[in-house]
């Protein structure tokens, strides 16, 4: 971990995000979430994934 990323930690344990930011950060994990269960388990729709290269 570089000096950057130290002063970022700082930064946010000095100023952090709002309960309304965490909520919708926690919602964007969900959905990626259950977009990948559904992508494991085939319940994702073909037309909808890449081509293996």
């Amino acid at each position: 971990m570089g000096p950057i990323w130290l002063m970022r930690a700082v930064k946010w344990a000095r100023n952090p995000p709002s309960p309304k930011q965490v909520k919708a950060l926690l919602a964007l994990f969900a959905v990626v979430f259950a977009i990948f269960i559904a992508e494991r388990m085939g319940l994702w729709p073909a037309f909808l994934t890449l081509p293996p290269r």
